[in-house]
């Protein structure tokens, strides 16, 4: 999904191709950015120009971005949490999309605009209530594998990609992104491209580099380069992803528990941390986190390197099985 820009000021725009082609910010990055900037102009031009159909943003001028107050930002964020009832995180994120167009601004990174005082320089992000990880515990991922729907055609395929949530810890967007070319069988290796377009090479334990060598033959011939394919035989969408992550854990009766792809990495992350004495620098590599401080929500244990830790996992030695038809 690429940003839509028809109903943009020349402004915006400007910005956008400065995170796209400059900073080189994933394409879900900018149009989260957008999102909550269009959001924030179209709060403008309803509260402070004035000015009639606030869904249009494309008219709000820049001298309405140069008037910005500090005060201004409060009342946006307080309008964000009572109107749109956005969490904190949700909050922090739209600071973080206002203090970044501001910066650029003001630190002469766009062509044709700039601004001499940045207004936001002080604005404070909110501090979110630190919650623990959901998670499974080893018994349920167990249980979760092995009630993967052998009926269906695609049962290898789905069988893969729960196996590679459960011992790798990748983000859904990298999972997704897997090509054939990334993997490495051989040398027991895959390439992800993760946040911020940033590349790593995790080793692949004998559960995962097995689930895909059994997926590979009955892989469909697709002119997509992608390892995890639809069933029109293009590259398979986050959303359907999800849904086999829901219907599998449906299947295990844990529906209930607000569980997602995200909370299998969540599970990976914990498994191999209370199984495999896992130094937290070593897991930040493997998940792919920016800041050890990212980690630290998992950390408990000890020091072990990068292949030891994947291999540790308590479901590295876990074998796709068809059970006999009728």
């Amino acid at each position: 999904m690429a940003a839509d820009m028809k109903d943009c000021p020349p402004y915006l725009r400007e910005y956008i191709f400065y995170l796209r082609v400059i900073k080189n910010r994933s394409e879900k990055t900018i149009v989260s950015y957008y999102t909550d900037l269009r959001l924030f102009l179209r709060y403008l031009k309803e509260n402070r120009l004035d000015m009639k159909d606030p869904d249009i943003i494309a008219d709000v001028p820049f001298s309405a971005v140069e008037a910005v107050t500090l005060y201004d930002v409060y009342e946006f964020l307080n309008y964000s949490t009572e109107e749109c009832g956005n969490s904190d995180k949700t909050r922090a994120r739209k600071i973080s999309a206002i203090k970044g167009f501001y910066k650029a601004l003001c630190g002469g990174k766009l062509m044709e605009y700039r601004l001499e005082k940045n207004p936001v320089l002080n604005l404070d992000t909110p501090v979110p209530k630190k919650t623990q990880p959901k998670y499974l515990g080893l018994d349920d991922s167990r249980r979760l594998l092995d009630h993967v729907d052998e009926q269906s055609e695609f049962y290898e395929r789905d069988y893969c990609i729960l196996m590679l949530f459960l011992n790798c810890g990748m983000r859904l967007s990298e999972l997704v992104g897997i090509n054939i070319q990334d993997i490495d069988l051989d040398d027991r290796t895959l390439r992800l491209l993760g946040k911020g377009n940033k590349e790593r090479i995790i080793h692949l334990n004998n559960s995962c580099a097995e689930a895909i060598e059994q997926y590979l033959p009955v892989r469909p011939e697709a002119e997509s380069d992608a390892l995890f394919l639809s069933k029109r035989r293009t590259r398979i969408t986050p959303r359907r992803v999800e849904q086999i992550v829901t219907d599998a854990i449906e299947r295990i009766g844990l529906g209930k528990r607000g569980l997602s792809a995200h909370k299998l990495r969540h599970t990976a992350a914990t498994l191999m941390y209370q199984y495999g004495n896992v130094d937290p620098m070593v897991l930040k590599e493997i998940l792919g986190h920016a800041s050890v401080s990212t980690t630290a929500i998992y950390t408990h244990l000890t020091n072990e390197n990068v292949r030891t830790a994947l291999d540790a996992n308590p479901l590295s030695e876990e074998r796709l099985r068809r059970k006999n038809k009728g």
